[in-house]
């Protein structure tokens, strides 16, 4: 049995773009992951509304800095075969005034804090995955708001800045995977995704871990 840890935020909690709550348990990413790598994984989710990568949430709460939380997490549910961290588009938020370099150093900080876990079997070091997250999108809710739509027009133009900067920075430390090339965000909000982004996304997870981690 191999354990993988999905780490993330409300894409990983499974939020609706609508507004109306939480996905039932089968619609989310991780469901499908589960069910496509079948009986010999075991995979945990754990995502968060809001998590970010290393920031202290002035408004929301300092709970959802993700690095705080982590390494906690890791040996909660130790021995890990891989972790996939799914961060970055939280830190996007116009309170942090961070680039899209810093938003992939900071997912570095976490890759980091996972390889010198011992959280793996026999004390080694878990895999780690890092999705590189879709860029988000100016909601429909917005574009007649004037004064909000500049800043949301450069957290956007960030997100699309995502793969170039995450794969300098993090080339050849971790397991990339590109979510760009598959899914995009919800046209209602510009941030989560729909059930059928969540179905595709779950598939072609299992695709990449089964092939480039374990060859099977």
């Amino acid at each position: 049995m191999r354990t993988i840890l999905c780490y993330g935020d409300s894409n990983t909690w499974g939020y609706n773009p609508d507004g109306s709550g939480r996905y039932p348990k089968h619609i989310r990413w991780t469901s499908v992951l589960q069910k496509e790598l079948g009986e010999n994984f075991d995979v945990i989710p754990e995502g968060l509304n809001g998590r970010t990568t290393v920031w202290d949430d002035p408004v929301k709460g300092e709970y959802r800095n993700g690095k705080k939380y982590l390494l906690t997490c890791l040996h909660t549910h130790k021995p890990l075969d891989l972790v996939i961290l799914f961060l970055g588009s939280n830190d996007l938020k116009p309170r942090y005034n961070v680039t899209s370099i810093e938003i992939a150093e900071s997912v570095e900080s976490l890759v980091n804090i996972i390889k010198k876990s011992e959280t793996g079997p026999d004390m080694t070091s878990p895999e780690v995955l890092v999705i590189i997250p879709p860029p988000i999108l100016i909601p429909e809710e917005v574009m007649h708001m004037d004064y909000l739509i500049p800043e949301y027009e450069k957290a956007v133009e960030k997100s699309k800045q995502f793969p170039k900067a995450f794969k300098s920075v993090l080339n050849g430390q971790c397991h990339l995977f590109d979510s760009s090339k598959y899914i995009k965000t919800s046209e209602i909000d510009g941030m989560h995704l729909v059930p059928e982004s969540h179905a595709i996304l779950g598939k072609e997870l299992a695709k990449y871990i089964l092939k480039n981690i374990y060859n099977i």
